[in-house]
């Protein structure tokens, strides 16, 4: 069954106006805050809440962050500013992103990286990309990478820590964690959409675990309880989000049938992986990869970059990867091992010496894993809003309901489909995992549902369609 939403109510209303000749004054719609104060409203939460977009942090998708279009809505009930560290109009491209830059002759898409007009003012010592600093208030703490397990890290927000953070973070406070910025924020209404982070790096690396591993369940509950206790301290109400299942995300259905369908065309019954914890070999059957007739391995959007290289000797790709990296040739053998390679002159993909890696393929113990963490964190989620009587936007039975049924999208929005495809779903943005702008005002809708519901507010929700999808060239 669709979900239908229209405007049929007001064109009848209109129409019955013109008929009968009168001219009624028709009263705008209430609107009121219920028991909520929006006076000082601060969003916590990871790249989600920071409006990261296609691959990047950039000015726009800040502009069109789920926090500021809610926002914009508090304003009608009473609602104040809602300063967020925006980057500057001359940099507004901020970490660079990705563009859609036109089609290939398959239907493929040519996807390029917008590198002008960054707001990159260096690099620390490991390499990586500080920002312009941000010294005005911010209400929107929304960080890239951020997870559960990070919120308690002392120098987080140093030049050697989390560059997102770091910005935002006072030159002489460098060693303040994240937990101590939100005790600071003092909300009157927070939102927190915290979490996605502890468990979507180990999906997205492809199971590899080290940096990337799921957070304890320990950890993560004594880190979420401290959270809320942080917000709540002087009585702000509020609503938390719950971690949506990350494996239904186009950033791991867009390959898989591809791939399938590539190596049945060619006869081919399967491919070897590297894969699990130990590294080991293994054979992957093509019946395994996931599509819409069934499998269990889900292969991630990384993986788009390698497929032109199945079957070929891959010495050239592995010395060009080094120099992309910027690591010297030294490192070489270390990187072949990393990727489970000990003759790049074998067929890639289809040999033992030249495997496919594990980061590329999330198979189904590995699904498991995340499947079973998910559970668990949204459990400890929604048990510390009960126990501090906070609303629940339960996210991951949403985007489970509008996925497509029987082929036809379960979510119309007048007369506009939304799915969670790739480019065509106008939901998610060029990476896969992150919103468009239209993504994050479904999200902003939802937030205000359950604000309705919780707080006896009467907030109007937003024109999803008023907001664009992928933009196309």
């Amino acid at each position: 069954m669709k979900k239908h939403i229209t405007r049929s109510g007001l064109a009848a209303l209109a129409a019955a106006a013109f008929l009968t000749g009168c001219d009624p004054e028709i009263d705008a719609p209430e609107i009121s805050k219920g028991d909520a104060d929006f006076t000082r409203y601060v969003s916590v939460g990871n790249s989600l809440t920071s409006g990261y977009a296609d691959g990047g942090l950039y000015r726009s998708g800040q502009i069109n962050s789920y926090p500021n279009i809610l926002a914009g809505q508090f304003k009608l009930a009473g609602g104040g500013d809602f300063p967020q560290p925006l980057f500057p109009e001359d940099k507004a491209n901020g970490s660079g992103y990705l563009r859609l830059a036109g089609f290939n002759a398959d239907g493929t898409p040519k996807i390029a990286t917008v590198t002008d007009n960054l707001a990159i003012r260096g690099v620390n010592s490991k390499g990586t990309p500080l920002y312009i600093e941000y010294t005005g208030p911010v209400q929107n703490l929304g960080v890239p990478d951020i997870r559960i397990a990070d919120i308690k890290t002392a120098g987080y927000g140093s030049t050697a820590g989390n560059p997102y953070f770091e910005r935002i973070t006072p030159d002489n406070n460098q060693n303040q964690t994240y937990l101590e910025r939100v005790e600071a924020s003092n909300p009157t209404f927070f939102t927190n959409w915290l979490g996605n982070n502890d468990v979507l790096g180990y999906a997205t690396a492809g199971g590899m675990t080290g940096t990337a591993s799921i957070t304890d369940e320990a950890t993560f509950r004594t880190n979420y309880e401290d959270l809320t206790k942080a917000l709540t301290k002087s009585g702000a109400k509020g609503v938390v989000a719950t971690i949506p299942d990350v494996t239904l995300i186009p950033f791991f259905t867009t390959v898989g049938p591809t791939l399938k369908a590539t190596l049945a065309a060619k006869g081919l019954p399967g491919m070897i992986i590297l894969t699990g914890s130990g590294n080991t070999k293994i054979p992957l059957p093509t019946t395994s990869i996931k599509d819409a007739s069934g499998g269990t391995v889900l292969v991630p959007l990384t993986a788009s970059a390698y497929l032109p290289l199945l079957g070929l000797p891959t010495a050239k790709y592995w010395r060009d990867l080094l120099k992309r990296q910027q690591l010297p040739a030294l490192a070489l053998p270390v990187l072949l091992a990393q990727y489970g390679v000990t003759d790049t002159t074998k067929a890639f993909g289809f040999s033992m010496e030249n495997p496919l890696p594990s980061s590329l393929i999330l198979d189904n113990s590995e699904i498991a894993n995340v499947t079973a963490a998910t559970d668990k964190f949204n459990s400890i989620i929604k048990e510390t809003a009960s126990n501090n009587n906070l609303g629940v936007f339960d996210v991951n039975p949403f985007f489970t309901s509008i996925l497509p049924v029987n082929g036809q999208p379960a979510l119309v929005i007048n007369a506009v489909n939304y799915t969670p495809a790739f480019i065509s779903g106008n939901i998610f943005s060029l990476d896969g995992v992150h919103l468009t702008p239209r993504g994050y005002a479904l999200v902003a809708n939802e937030f205000i549902k359950t604000i309705n519901a919780k707080y006896n507010a009467k907030l109007p929700t937003v024109n999803v369609n008023a907001y664009n999808a992928v933009l196309f060239p």
